[in-house]
């Protein structure tokens, strides 16, 4: 029935479309809105159906797709219709991804065209830009507060900067992803501007209450996102006279869902960026998109089911544009956002894997990887038709969200054992040579978050700073290794910028009163740019990590076992100081690669004997494919040097 009801509809809103819409330029539109119209209608009933005007919100919602696909460039439309054709290419282990701030790497997006050359250096093929939409100066957030969607901060340049840096980037077959902020608006967006002016219409864009009742009921169940920072999730409005909902900050207004013209507004905002260049969106703060009380307003199933309508609609009109979840939850949560088909992603292709960041970064600290052997065990499976995006830092915190259960299995106390990671990343630690700070400190349960440069939490800061070379040889080692993994877990490993020449931790941020209370400034510099000339200087810090890091690229986009087609199996090594795993060549089983990484300070030794079966060891023939060298043995056992990994496969 539901099939027939679409089907109906369907014709009525073409049948309706405006005479600037209906085009005989609209064939491969109309073939997959044909294709995709049930989805949509299905998702779309389930989320708005009980509402009047549904058929009104439907037709706007129709016209809009049509809108965009008219105004997209003949060029993005050829890249679809190629990418529908090769629906897994970006499964392809030839990415690699860099993020970075536009002001904060080139200082603005004109200087950042021009530094085009620099990731074609390094390998880079993928740059995600942070948010460069329109926000306010004072309160910016770091551009996640924008009070204009369509429009480019002029701190960062014009939507003509944007154009030109997406040719830019096109004609150098490097992707380009932007932001799109979906759970919330500045509160001087023009929206919110109106919603406090006594508008009714913008007022149901967000979540607005003229006493606390209803506030106090979600208070109940919602946790505090920024507890020291910016307590509760509402805030009162003076000229509004009336509470609305900032889950982030008070500067943040949270966005309605419940509302169809919220969802088709943000729709086709996404569009609007697709057709600038975007080549992957990144959803930001996806888990937070629908508000329900008695609930912790995080994963809900309708924040899923706007997912999926997005996707649908974005398959439309744009379908070459892939969704990136910035979903940062448990990873029980995580792989739900790729979506709950079998095998496509039916609402984001790619998921950010902040499990295995904060692992990786749990191994550095105890020197031992039973967390992280045991935590990649409960990692859930992707879909086939979707990828991690692996990391090791990013533009925010660190949150150590591993699973307590996970954490009682390895054999430790979760409480303490978070208190341990704490100390040791911000320096508390005696024998610690991390330079990290505490973020987001909740002084009810003592629980923090971990601020730092890459380089600074790995011990590279202190290590220069004491002048002392093998200190600096650990540090570096510690830095690659972490690549290394990163580079060969499955999926697309992304960068930071600055990561790639060893840039420590900017104090300077303190010297900004509208950054000096959150310590993520300390890992979000300016670049140095003469520090990165040093990259072609042989023995400098800059020349090992990022030569490292370039042959690593380099080398990584030969191996077809790195593409990630769900083909990694996690070896146990015996030794609680080693990671170790199997990649294997979806077309070729017999094409495998072990990958071994040693997170101690001493040497350590693999038993081989029991990976014979697996194809990959023939002790004689082995050779490591980043060094190129045969690695060391003693008897039948692999030897890893400190702090050192292998890609290991047979000649």
């Amino acid at each position: 029935m539901y099939e027939q009801v679409s089907h109906s509809l369907l014709n009525e809103i073409l049948s309706d479309l405006k005479p600037d819409i209906k085009s005989e330029n609209l064939r491969h539109f109309y073939t997959r809105l044909g294709a995709n119209f049930y989805s949509i209608y299905s998702l779309f009933h389930l989320l708005y159906g009980e509402r009047d005007d549904f058929k009104q919100q439907s037709q706007r919602l129709v016209e809009t797709m049509a809108r965009q696909y008219m105004l997209r460039p003949d060029e993005y439309k050829q890249k679809d219709i190629e990418r529908e054709k090769d629906h897994t290419w970006f499964l392809s282990q030839q990415w690699t991804g860099m993020a970075l701030y536009s002001d904060g790497f080139a200082g603005d997006l004109k200087n950042l065209k021009a530094k085009a050359g620099y990731f074609q250096d390094l390998g880079v093929n993928m740059v995600h830009v942070m948010p460069i939409m329109k926000c306010p100066t004072d309160h910016s957030d770091g551009g996640y507060a924008v009070s204009d969607f369509r429009e480019v901060d002029d701190r960062m340049g014009s939507m003509e900067d944007i154009d030109e840096l997406a040719n830019e980037l096109r004609k150098r077959d490097i992707l380009l992803t932007l932001d799109v902020v979906l759970n919330h608006t500045s509160n001087e967006h023009e929206w919110a501007q109106k919603a406090s002016q006594g508008d009714e219409k913008y007022q149901d864009y967000y979540y607005v209450f003229s006493n606390r009742e209803v506030p106090d009921m979600f208070e109940e169940t919602m946790p505090e996102i920024f507890p020291d920072t910016a307590p509760g999730n509402f805030t009162w409005i003076e000229d509004m006279d009336k509470w609305v909902m900032t889950v982030f900050k008070n500067y943040q207004w949270d966005l309605n869902y419940s509302n169809p013209a919220v969802f088709i507004e943000m729709m086709d905002i996404i569009l609007f960026w697709a057709n600038r260049g975007a080549d992957i969106v990144r959803l930001d703060a996806v888990a937070f998109l629908w508000k329900k009380i008695g609930s912790t307003c995080q994963n809900e199933r309708e924040a899923h089911l706007l997912l999926q309508l997005m996707k649908d609609c974005c398959q439309v009109t744009a379908p070459g544009v892939l969704f990136i979840a910035e979903a940062i939850v448990a990873p029980v949560e995580v792989a739900r956002y790729f979506g709950e088909d079998a095998i496509n992603a039916k609402e984001c292709e790619i998921a950010y894997n902040a499990t295995l960041m904060a692992l990786l970064w749990d191994a550095v600290a105890t020197k031992s990887t039973k967390l992280l052997n045991q935590g990649i065990k409960s990692l859930p499976d992707k879909l086939e038709r979707a990828t991690w995006l692996n990391y090791i830092r990013c533009h925010d915190d660190i949150g150590l969200g591993f699973d307590d259960k996970d954490i009682l299995l390895a054999g430790y106390d979760p409480i303490p054992h978070r208190r341990f990671l704490i100390d040791y990343f911000t320096g508390e630690f005696n024998h610690s040579s991390a330079r990290g700070r505490p973020f987001g400190h909740n002084a009810k349960t003592g629980d923090a978050r971990i601020s730092g440069s890459l380089a600074s939490l790995a011990g590279l800061e202190a290590a220069l700073d004491n002048g002392d070379p093998d200190e600096i040889d650990d540090a570096i080692k510690i830095i690659i290794l972490l690549h290394g993994m990163i580079m060969s877990f499955g999926g697309i490993p992304l960068l930071y910028y600055g990561d790639e020449i060893g840039t420590t931790n900017d104090y300077r941020y303190v010297e900004d009163e509208r950054k000096s209370g959150d310590t993520r400034w300390m890992h979000r510099p300016a670049f140095d740019w003469d520090k990165a000339e040093l990259r072609n200087k042989p023995n400098t810090v800059e020349n090992r990590i990022f030569q490292a890091l370039k042959k690593m690229i380099s080398v990584r986009k030969e191996v077809a076992a790195f593409a990630d087609f769900n083909n990694r199996e996690l070896r146990d090594s015996g030794n609680p100081h080693l990671f170790a795993f199997c990649r294997v060549n979806h077309q070729h089983v017999s094409d495998r690669v072990l990958v071994v990484g040693n997170f101690d300070a001493h040497p350590q030794h693999m038993e081989l004997d029991d990976l014979k079966e697996t194809g990959v060891i023939q002790h004689s023939q082995l050779y490591d494919l980043y060094s190129g060298e045969k690695p060391a043995m003693f008897k039948d056992a692999l030897v890893i040097p400190p702090y050192r990994f292998y890609w290991l496969q047979a000649r």
